[in-house]
């Protein structure tokens, strides 16, 4: 077995490790950093509970070694809340139900994070197919999609500046 270090950011703070060049960068978050907001689900790119953003492109964490993350920027789940303020992508799940287990949530708001931020507007039809590769087995999809559209319109409106 042949180890290595690697250093990646990780919701902007430095992380590093010494990994085997085996391990997935999901098993990295989740075993060295202890981060188990990402899921594993399948480790075959089927469900994309595990969905992370690396280098600002969305991508299923159990299908990229830890080693090729070394020297980049990864966003998990838990940098979406900021100060204890959620992020528009989960209030929209509290306040449109739309999770049920939960399971697939954290790789849903990710997804969709990437999502929003390539086309903040998107069509229903357009935020079906940008979480395609997500599988939830408990919503049927529908308030899933109607979370992301809140997120979308509440991330458009300007916020009021406080005095």
């Amino acid at each position: 077995m042949s180890t290595h270090k690697i250093s990646v950011d990780v919701n902007g703070t430095p992380q590093s490790g010494e990994v085997d060049s085996r391990m997935l960068l999901v098993h990295f978050l989740r075993e060295e950093l202890r981060m188990t907001g990402t899921h594993i689900g399948c480790d075959t790119t089927s469900c994309g509970a595990c969905t992370v953003i690396l280098n600002g492109r969305a991508v299923k964490s159990c299908t990229v070694f830890a080693v090729q993350a070394d020297g980049a920027k990864v966003e998990t789940v838990e940098g979406l809340e900021q100060g204890g303020t959620l992020h528009p992508l989960q209030e929209g799940f509290w306040e449109k139900h739309g999770l049920q287990c939960g399971y697939c949530t954290p790789g849903m708001l990710m997804c969709a994070k990437y999502l929003l931020s390539k086309n903040p507007d998107p069509s229903e039809a357009e935020i079906r197919a940008g979480i395609s590769g997500n599988l939830c087995r408990c919503t049927g999809y529908n308030n899933i999609v109607e979370a992301i559209r809140y997120a979308a319109e509440k991330m458009a409106t300007p916020q009021e500046v406080a005095r």
